[in-house]
């Protein structure tokens, strides 16, 4: 790979031709999670493993065609791109602005618009009413309160004014440049729900899965995770912990272990539905295995039995040896869900350290902020 200053960045991004569109998860699985390879020849563009990619993805044409219907347009009517510069209406929703989610300008404004014709919405839109406001709209779109207000005529101009500017989705690198000479390797689960009689789907996830042709540029950038490294002395042993697409950056962790010829213990967790049907890059965790650089894989499947197994659980069962790899000096990774999965793990980490390490709680919690100021507790967790 070319050790040049990269020209690409985030205001610049690389068009990164998509190599591998390939489904991880089996016909049974209630989820649909992908393995994209997006090529980086001749971009310069370098990364280190813990880093993020940016991806600028375009919308979907379909939810942009309703909405131009709803607006009573053409699509080629000239508005104001991000850029502040003109172009047809349809470019710009589907390429610069966030046509999804409303804001509370668009918000404000069709509820001026209407008038009497929607009271709910001027009632919630009052700041005491944010709690009611923000359960309101879980699942509604911009489309919904267009389509549901058909008698509000929205100039082009002020519409595109309410609208905030698309931003670049932010995903955890799953391969190493020292493995995979000139790629990026993704894992993403595709998000596709249905609320309020439609079918709604994620921005970025879809736009991977489905709307970016083989052989198709993609714009991304390197986005720099400093804070989510690997340690410096390759004989550290590590412990990660990352369930369903939490598990991207280890899978880099591991290919960059092996390549540099890393001596220091790795230790996996990881956790999903099913065996069967959801175990990500089963094949390659096994083949690490054999080849001694995963020194300990445990598994959590949470529908395969009566009772549900998450990562956690696995922790707790073999807390005296999780105990002993963290008293000698192991890093400690977490990456995926923040609501709840970064939260049961920290809990049952607190748990361990006063166990195993004759700790009261107080003095567990003092321990383990150590560990965070001293970098050997990191999370990715979003």
């Amino acid at each position: 790979m070319s050790t040049t200053l990269s020209t690409w960045s985030r205001k610049n991004p690389f068009p990164a031709p998509l190599r591998v569109n390939r489904k991880l998860t089996g016909p049974g699985s209630e989820k649909d999670t992908r393995h994209f390879e997006l090529s980086l020849a001749g971009s310069g563009l370098n990364y280190e493993v813990g880093d993020s990619l940016g991806v600028f993805a375009s919308n979907e044409p379909e939810l942009v065609d309703d909405i131009v219907r709803a607006l009573k347009a053409t699509g080629d009517e000239e508005v104001a791109g991000s850029d502040g510069q003109p172009k047809p209406l349809r470019e710009a929703l589907l390429n610069d602005y966030a046509i999804k989610q409303p804001s509370k300008q668009f918000l404000a404004a069709l509820s001026e618009r209407a008038g009497d014709n929607a009271p709910l919405l001027r009632e919630l839109l009052q700041p005491e009413r944010k709690g009611d406001l923000d359960e309101y709209l879980w699942g509604m779109e911009i489309i919904d309160f267009l389509s549901d207000h058909p008698s509000v005529e929205f100039p082009l101009d002020a519409f595109i004014k309410t609208l905030r500017k698309q931003i670049p989705r932010l995903y955890s690198i799953a391969s190493s440049l020292k493995a995979r000479p000139e790629q990026v390797d993704l894992t993403v689960a595709t998000v596709v729900y249905e609320s309020h009689g439609r079918t709604r789907k994620g921005v970025a996830s879809t736009f991977l899965a489905e709307r970016v042709a083989i052989g198709s540029p993609v714009p991304v950038f390197i986005h720099t995770a400093k804070g989510f490294r690997l340690p410096e002395d390759p004989s550290t042993p590590i412990i990660m912990v990352g369930p369903g697409t939490g598990v991207a950056p280890f899978r880099a962790y591991l290919q960059e272990r092996q390549a540099t010829g890393a001596t220091g213990r790795n230790w996996l967790f990881f956790g999903e539905q099913r065996h069967t049907e959801d175990f990500l890059y089963r094949e390659e965790f096994e083949a690490f295995q054999g080849d001694g650089i995963l020194t300990r894989f445990d598994t959590a499947f949470s529908r395969d039995q009566a009772q549900k197994v998450y990562v956690q659980h696995r922790m707790q069962e073999h807390a005296a040896e999780l105990w002993r790899w963290i008293d000698e000096g192991a890093h400690l990774y977490v990456c995926g869900d923040a609501a709840r999965m970064a939260k049961d793990v920290d809990a049952t980490l607190h748990a361990i350290v006063c166990e195993q390490g004759g700790k009261s709680s107080d003095e567990a919690a003092v321990y383990i902020e150590e560990l965070k100021k001293i970098k050997r507790y990191k999370r990715d967790v979003y």
